[in-house]
């Protein structure tokens, strides 16, 4: 495979991200993996998600990994609404691409990702599948307005929301949160197919909130609850398995 660094253009920023394309001269379906909210600093370290997408590229998927707005190497600030705009110029790179089969383009989102993942997805039909792991039904828990402050204070901590006067509308930002939650959107993905992936122990999001999604949800779904497996189901072997067998099944 060959691996390539690529910024994104998306609302005047610069995203960072990673592309992976399998050696051989003939198209492949495409794969986008969306990372989560962060809940710590920026690890440069952390090459969790390159691996992820190293494994997906070397099954058949031709994978690009990015950060969202306010995220690892990224311009901007947290924002979700804004992290819909960055994911759909995502999908706007990876359909450019020579190598990619534009009728198998998927989503592979984890939980705020995963969320984002479930918006775009509903509002753009170029999505052919769509995998949402750990994802939540909405974010009241993070965004009620008397948790708001102490909520855009630990992401001024942990670096994702970087500049003094941002949020310039705490109202506005927050409506970001509750317009883009997926309880909304998810019954708009199909015809199209869509595996919600959930841990039994998950510690941040509860698992009644797959429930949730799934009874909403329209054929063709189907709901993987993995046992024992917490939150962060990127290290979950059987999660991943589960997920890249459910991919290339459909794509």
């Amino acid at each position: 495979m060959t691996s390539k660094t690529i910024y994104l253009r998306s609302d005047g920023l610069e995203l960072a991200g990673e592309v992976y394309t399998p050696s051989e001269s003939k198209v492949y379906p495409a794969l986008c993996i969306c990372h989560g909210i962060p809940a710590t600093p920026y690890n440069p370290q952390d090459r969790g998600y390159a691996a992820l997408a190293q494994r997906f590229c070397a099954a058949g998927f031709a994978t690009l990994i990015f950060n969202f707005r306010g995220a690892g190497m990224s311009q901007g600030n947290l924002d979700l609404l804004g992290w819909s705009q960055d994911l759909g110029n995502a999908i706007d790179f990876l359909c450019h691409l020579e190598k990619t089969d534009k009728t198998r383009l998927c989503l592979l989102g984890f939980s705020g990702g995963a969320a984002v993942s479930v918006y775009v997805a509903a509002h753009d039909t170029r999505i052919s599948s769509l995998v949402a792991c750990a994802c939540p039904a909405d974010f009241g828990s993070l965004t009620s307005k008397e948790k708001a402050p102490s909520a855009i204070q630990h992401f001024r901590d942990i670096g994702v929301i970087r500049d003094k006067n941002f949020p310039p509308s705490i109202e506005e930002w927050l409506r970001g949160f509750e317009v883009v939650s997926p309880i909304h959107w998810i019954d708009k993905i199909s015809p199209r197919p869509l595996l919600l992936v959930h841990g039994d122990a998950d510690e941040v999001v509860p698992l009644e909130q797959a429930h949730m999604l799934y009874q909403k949800a329209k054929e063709p779904k189907e709901l993987a609850i993995i046992p024992d497996a917490k939150h962060k189901l990127r290290l979950e072997e059987s999660a991943m398995a589960t997920v890249l067998s459910w991919l290339k099944a459909r794509c």
